[in-house]
């Protein structure tokens, strides 16, 4: 192992080798190029799913909990306040929050314009974690002052519809027969990008709603659930069906808002498809370059073979500069990707369509475990690959090769 090692790296060395210089070059590029482009992938697909989910969540919940209906109208048929079944709810380990709703259908009306809408009831113990970072101007609503707020929180979206702005008055037509309206004051402004949502929802006090449908106190339309780990949605799910009874409708997120989630699943087959592709050509690039470095050697491999040289030595000898061209390429790869994800990372070069694509630039996700993995993949890719072109030394010929130098 030490003779091969010691020819393979005076082979590095060797002067008067343009072309297999070039070559070698071409195989560190290749190398690198490929795993900079994996990682960034990696990087920006976790980027769109990350930040599309948070958008969501600040939205809807992971999962929601609501008597079952025929009616498939915002107009929600009433749930009692049972603190037995809330109590079981809140002492399941995965359960981070759980949020009583109220949804009523309005239409808004500013002077030159009018929208029909959501009016989301939300009370004082409403778990904002998850909506926090959508809003972009004035405050949360405060629940505590009054015994029926008339803050509100409103998007960008129907504000601009409206033409109206923060802390502007808002009149609010909630729809029933006959139509009750209420004045309520615009404190904040939120903005997810998410324009199926935006344009739908804006939040109040819960109390609104039940003074409208002339519910009692403490009655509501369904429950908002956050969890603390999501991926395992579906175990807590089957534990909340346990808890209530066959009247109660227990709704994932994923089937609530299914062509998000159905969009995520095809970013996950286009990557896998990048990823299959750019290993494909990495690895031929490789098998390209050792040929070139065994045939420009081949003389040497006859002179080699002549002096009882096995072919295990031989081939370990190219497999060593192929190891180490994959290395140098491993190397300039995690420079080249960590390079150009901290710049858009910090200063957001690339942007966006926000109708489009739900966000103003392409975001970066940190994922080091992805780093790690990718450039081990393509290590070990690249290592096997690698011993298809070495395996022709077994088909040199000592006499031939020597005639070759010739």
């Amino acid at each position: 192992m030490k003779v091969a090692y010691y020819l393979a790296k005076k082979i590095r060395f060797t002067k008067n080798q343009a072309f297999s210089s070039v070559i070698i070059k071409v195989g560190i590029a290749s190398v690198a190029i490929a795993v900079s482009v994996l990682i960034l992938s990696f990087f920006v697909l976790y980027g769109f799913k990350n930040t599309i989910k948070s958008k969501l969540f600040g939205q809807t919940s992971h999962i929601q909990i609501s008597k079952i209906t025929l009616n498939r109208s915002f107009e929600e048929t009433s749930m009692p306040n049972n603190l037995e079944r809330e109590q079981k709810t809140r002492n399941l380990p995965n359960i981070k929050s759980i949020n009583k709703i109220a949804l009523k259908s309005v239409i808004l009306k500013s002077e030159d314009a009018i929208a029909g809408v959501v009016f989301k009831g939300i009370d004082k113990n409403y778990d904002w974690s998850e909506f926090k970072e959508n809003l972009i101007a004035g405050r949360l609503p405060d629940f505590g002052k009054d015994s029926v707020s008339k803050e509100i929180i409103v998007s960008q979206k129907i504000l601009n519809d409206l033409d109206l702005k923060l802390n502007d008055d808002l009149l609010v037509y909630f729809i029933q027969n006959p139509p009750r309206a209420r004045k309520l004051k615009i404190v904040g402004i939120y903005n997810t990008n998410v324009e199926e949502l935006d344009q739908l929802y804006f939040y109040g006090d819960i109390n609104q709603v039940r003074k409208i449908n002339n519910w009692d106190e403490g009655q509501f339309g369904h429950y908002e659930i956050y969890l603390k780990d999501i991926s395992l949605i579906e175990e807590t799910k089957e534990s909340l069906l346990e808890i209530f009874p066959q009247e109660y409708e227990v709704l994932k997120v994923t089937e609530i808002l299914p062509q998000f989630f159905d969009w995520f699943k095809l970013l996950d087959r286009n990557i896998i498809l990048v990823i299959f592709l750019i290993l494909i050509v990495a690895g031929f690039n490789m098998i390209s370059v050792l040929l070139i470095m065994i045939m420009e050697r081949t003389p040497m491999v006859g002179l080699l073979k002549s002096i009882g040289s096995t072919d295990g030595t031989i081939r370990s000898i190219f497999l060593s500069n192929g190891g180490r061209i994959t290395f140098k390429g491993l190397i300039f790869g995690n420079l080249i990707a960590i390079s150009l994800a901290f710049i858009q990372s910090k200063f957001h070069i690339i942007k966006l369509d926000a109708s489009n694509y739900y966000m103003e630039y392409v975001p970066i996700e940190w994922n080091w475990w992805v780093v790690l993995l990718v450039n081990i993949s393509i290590f070990l890719v690249i290592l096997l690959i690698t011993f298809i072109p070495a395996m022709i030394i077994k088909k040199i010929s000592p006499v031939q090769a020597l005639k070759y130098k010739d």
